[in-house]
């Protein structure tokens, strides 16, 4: 059995630390797998669960806070006690593989190469169109360590190689997603609208919300729920979304972190992914597969899922009348809608299905000779 050891930078479960849970599952039979985790959280039983063990390793991940000053400084100090204790686990360990999942913990790939790790593998989630060049480009050296780059998408891949990565290393694996049970379209809406993500400016809640009122001024039953929770310091964010939403008059639902995500999608007419940055969107996806119509911002990742007018709708980002306005075309004509819904789930079924991620993940990790 081939030793790797996996290192992800949150205990949550939202995007990408669901997609380490199936990245444990597409290795877990031809790998003994270790993966770390910076604190306990409701990630750690899904992975064990997935085939792997667990180790709590204390290590810093690279957030806003730290892009300033004194951040950078706290950053420097904390680094300079860690990396040592990270380096020394890996020689303990002695994987053959290191999968650094995101770039938010990028000193893991110094720690690989310092304990000699033979294969040092780095899974990109992250294009921060939004950034500073200098930012984006410091962001992108540390991959020039890694011996393989695995990139959720070709917007990401792209982002890489512009801010200075490496571009022979680097592959671009779609994330893979495991449907519901088996849904039919909705026969007739209720005006339902789902948008699943942390709340946060990327994710386009604010967008949602304004849509929602325009809906409503334009004569339409509408309900907005809300699924998601902020990260610690944008409780701002979230306070203005509640006022808004007090103020607005349509039933707007903040339903918290939800997982499964299943159950809430079964109840939706129309899957909202109105993100501002999204380097694949995994939700959409998942709407897909739920048989949902789903309107998207036309931005990277989002841009490759959904093609307009075909398996879904695609609206210009941060742009609230043309998400109402697409939301509209479909609550108008339903059997459209429906139909769209369909051909959405096919193409993801097609396109996203776990057996291509698990062989494609299987051969970006392991190699194409893994023990068996």
């Amino acid at each position: 059995m081939v030793r790797v050891v996996m290192a992800h930078p949150s205990p949550d479960l939202y995007g990408s630390d669901r997609m380490l849970v199936e990245s444990v599952r597409a290795l877990a039979e031809k790998a003994e797998i270790t993966v770390t985790l910076p604190t306990d959280g409701p990630l750690s039983d899904l992975i064990r669960a997935a085939g792997a063990e667990v180790e709590i390793l204390p290590v810093p991940v690279l957030r806003k806070a730290y892009l300033k000053p004194a951040g950078l400084v706290k950053l420097t100090w904390t680094l300079a006690t860690t990396l040592p204790r990270m380096v020394s686990y890996l020689r303990r360990e002695r994987p053959a593989v290191l999968y650094v999942n995101t770039v938010t913990i990028p000193w893991w790939l110094l720690a690989g190469r310092l304990a000699r790790v033979p294969k040092v593998v780095c899974h990109v989630h992250e294009a921060e169109d939004g950034v500073p060049g200098p930012i984006r480009r410091a962001l992108a050296l540390p991959l020039r360590l890694a011996h393989t780059i695995i990139a959720i998408s070709r917007s990401v891949r792209d982002r890489i190689v512009a801010d200075g990565g490496p571009d022979g290393k680097t592959t671009v694996i779609h994330n893979g997603v495991a449907g519901p049970p088996p849904t039919d379209p909705r026969p007739e809406h209720e005006g339902h609208l789902v948008l699943v993500g942390r709340l946060s400016p990327r994710k386009g809640n604010d967008v949602a919300v304004e849509a929602a009122k325009l809906l409503v001024s334009r004569g339409h039953t509408i309900k907005l729920t809300l699924a998601g929770t902020i990260f610690p310091g944008y409780e701002w964010y979230e306070a203005e979304l509640r006022a808004k939403a007090a103020e607005l008059g349509p039933e707007v639902v903040f339903a918290g972190f939800t997982d499964p995500v299943w159950p809430l999608l079964a109840t939706a007419d129309v899957v909202l992914v109105p993100s501002r940055v999204e380097p694949f969107g995994l939700v959409a996806v998942e709407g897909m597969l739920a048989r949902r119509p789903v309107v998207a911002s036309e931005v990277q990742g989002l841009a490759e899922i959904v093609n307009d007018g075909k398996n879904g709708l695609l609206v210009a980002p941060g742009d609230p009348v043309a998400l109402a306005d697409a939301v509209e075309t479909l609550l108008n004509d339903w059997t459209a809608a429906t139909a769209l819904a369909n051909r959405g789930f096919d193409d993801a079924t097609s396109r996203f299905g776990l057996m291509r991620y698990t062989t494609a993940m299987e051969r970006a990790i392991l190699g194409p000779d893994a023990d068996v």
